[in-house]
């Protein structure tokens, strides 16, 4: 396994149905914030295949039940409201922990409910890992790399993070969940892996949920002025859902889950754009009436965003398919149909 160190004892075995001669047990899978806009993506894709079991835990606070409404009620499904901030006992075999809001508006709501969730959450999921023997996904974010000094960025670039920030509490508590991810591997020999995305967009984003994406294809939709935060030259990398998750030829995480590379290893789109260029593409594709406008931007917003996706290509033979002017119209779909505004003809 490649590894950043050395560890010390083999992890154990899951269940001893997995040696059994004459019985095939499913592959037992639990997807922590199961009900949010990636994870709901990546349940999907994981119940196509019929020899999974996948249990989801999520306690609300920004996924929906109705992102996951075409499971509930099938056999291999389950759906259990839980915050992972508190002890789970669950026999699985595979933990893909996603649990913790990403978005800004939301991880500053309650900050020190974030970093609870980064740091307790992953905790008790790496515990309940080594009880049960499970290989352990976490979704980490290209925000450990903070104000980048290096561009792009690669894994091997320890970042320019402010650790007293308002963003800190989820920057600082995804590098503190990466941390407390290799010491368990090394101390405790469990089966890790660690995926660091990138800005994702698509459908089941939360709409208004403070991402430039959702936030510029919501004001596109509803007439309003696209609010650029100055200078607007900063610049983001934009990879759609279905290259994160869903399809066959390019599922990043379940390729990285299912390798023998920990990680960490960057999922996301090179192509990068300035907020100045992804207002006017949202602009041109979805209402050309409306005026951009800019308005003063946040603390510690990075200036640079663009990963370094050789390793995703060398080990997962991964790479996204979805340029932006085809994922931006997949997603105003999806956007017209809850927001109930329908495209004029």
């Amino acid at each position: 396994m490649a590894s950043n160190g050395q560890t010390t004892k083999s992890p154990p075995s899951p269940s001893p149905l997995r040696n059994s001669k004459f019985f095939q047990a499913n592959m037992r899978i639990l997807v922590t914030g199961g009900a949010g806009f990636i994870g709901s993506h990546l349940v999907d894709r994981l119940m196509q295949n019929e020899k999974n079991e996948v249990i989801v835990v999520d306690n609300y606070f920004t996924g929906s039940k109705d992102n996951l409404k075409q499971w509930i009620g099938h056999p291999r499904f389950e759906l259990i409201r839980h915050d992972v901030t508190e002890p789970l006992l669950v026999e699985v075999d595979q933990i893909y922990h996603l649990a913790c809001p990403a978005s800004p508006i939301f991880y500053k709501y309650n900050p020190v409910k974030t970093i609870k969730t980064n740091v307790m959450g992953t905790l008790n999921m790496l515990g309940l890992a080594k009880r049960v023997g499970a290989r352990i996904l976490l979704t980490s974010t290209s925000e450990v790399y903070g104000d980048p000094l290096v561009h792009p960025q690669e894994e091997s670039y320890w970042g320019n993070v402010n650790p007293i920030g308002v963003r800190s509490c989820y920057d600082e508590g995804k590098r503190v969940a990466e941390t407390l991810m290799f010491d368990y591997h090394r101390q405790h020999g469990i089966e890790i892996r660690i995926a660091r995305i990138f800005n994702t967009y698509g459908p089941r984003m939360n709409i208004d949920d403070g991402r430039v994406v959702s936030n510029f294809i919501a004001q596109a939709i509803r007439g309003e002025s696209l609010t650029v935060q100055l200078p607007g030259t900063q610049t983001r990398s934009f990879c759609y859902v279905s290259d994160m998750v869903c399809k066959t030829r390019v599922d990043g995480l379940i390729r990285l889950m299912e390798g023998d590379n920990t990680g960490p290893i960057n999922i996301g789109n090179p192509g990068e754009f300035t907020m100045v260029e992804l207002a006017e593409t949202v602009k041109e594709l979805i209402n050309p009436n409306v005026k951009i406008i800019s308005v003063e931007n946040t603390p510690d917003d990075p200036r640079q965003r663009k990963p370094d996706i050789t390793k995703a290509k060398e080990l997962l033979g991964w790479e996204p398919k979805v340029k932006l002017r085809d994922g931006v119209p997949l997603m105003e779909e999806d956007f017209r149909q809850r927001l109930a505004v329908p495209k004029k003809v």
